[in-house]
Formats: C-alpha cells, structure tokens, sequence
C-alpha cells in the first residue's frame, strides 16, 4: 500500500497476550509460530503484541500496520478515532477490497438520514491504494 517495506504488528487473541498460556494458549501454539515463519520468510512483522496495547504503539510510529485477529478488534481502534469516516481493507486476496466500516444499517435504510461518509472514504482509499496494489501484484505473478 506504498510503503516499501513495512512493519506489521500482529495483535494476540487472549488478554495480555495471553500471559503466557494463562489466559489462553493460542499465542504460543499459533500466533508466534506463525510470525516467526513470517519472519523466515522475510516479512518484517512482529507479534503477537497485547490488543490492549498495539493499536497505540503503532500510532506512535512503531508500526505500519496492525493485523487483527478478528473483525470487532480492529474496529474498536480505527472506529473510536473516526466513526463515520474509517474503511476496511481486506488484505490477502489477489485485489484490492475496501468497505464501509459500518453495518448494513437496515434499521434506518429508506429514512433518508443514513451518512454517505463511509462510502465516500471506501472509495477513496480504492482510488488511493489500487496503483500501488496493482503494481505489487504485476511483481508477484
């Protein structure tokens, strides 16, 4: 996404991290295993890294990017900095996918009161990421 060689951090699953299979196993079992052939593999991705925690860290700069775990993790971050305005990416696929962060919102659909922000924004960060997208993906076939 323009960024030549970033540093993804990966968020864990459990509290804390995990503590150490206190809380949870899925750090030590999957999670680390998984970054460390990452990294063998070349990517610069470091992990798993507290939920409760990396969202922040990586605002500070230490990180390009934050792998979520699952859909509301991510969201909690990105929605309490802009509600209205934030979009997904979804990253691993052989195209580039950006959407609205919210719902359907069938509750108000026909109203005439729904935001178009959230639109707006996916389709702006389409126009902004899909040369860079398609150029890696020319490099990669």
């Amino acid at each position: 996404l323009g960024t030549e060689t970033p540093t993804i951090a990966v968020a864990s699953l459990n509290p804390h991290g995990g503590e150490q299979g206190l809380f949870g196993r899925e750090e030590i079992e999957v999670i680390s295993p998984a970054v460390k052939e990452a990294q063998k593999r070349g990517w610069r991705v470091q992990g798993p890294i507290p939920a409760d925690s990396v969202f922040h860290l990586a605002l500070e700069g230490r990180y390009d990017g934050v792998l979520s775990l699952y859909h509301d993790q991510g969201h909690i971050a990105s929605k309490t900095l802009d509600f209205h305005g934030t979009v997904s990416l979804t990253m691993g696929l052989n195209f580039l996918r950006t959407s609205v962060d919210h719902g359907t919102a069938f509750d108000i659909a026909g109203q005439g009161i729904a935001s178009e922000r959230g639109m707006v924004e996916a389709i702006r960060a389409a126009g902004q990421y899909a040369v860079p997208v398609r150029e890696r993906l020319k490099m990669s076939l």
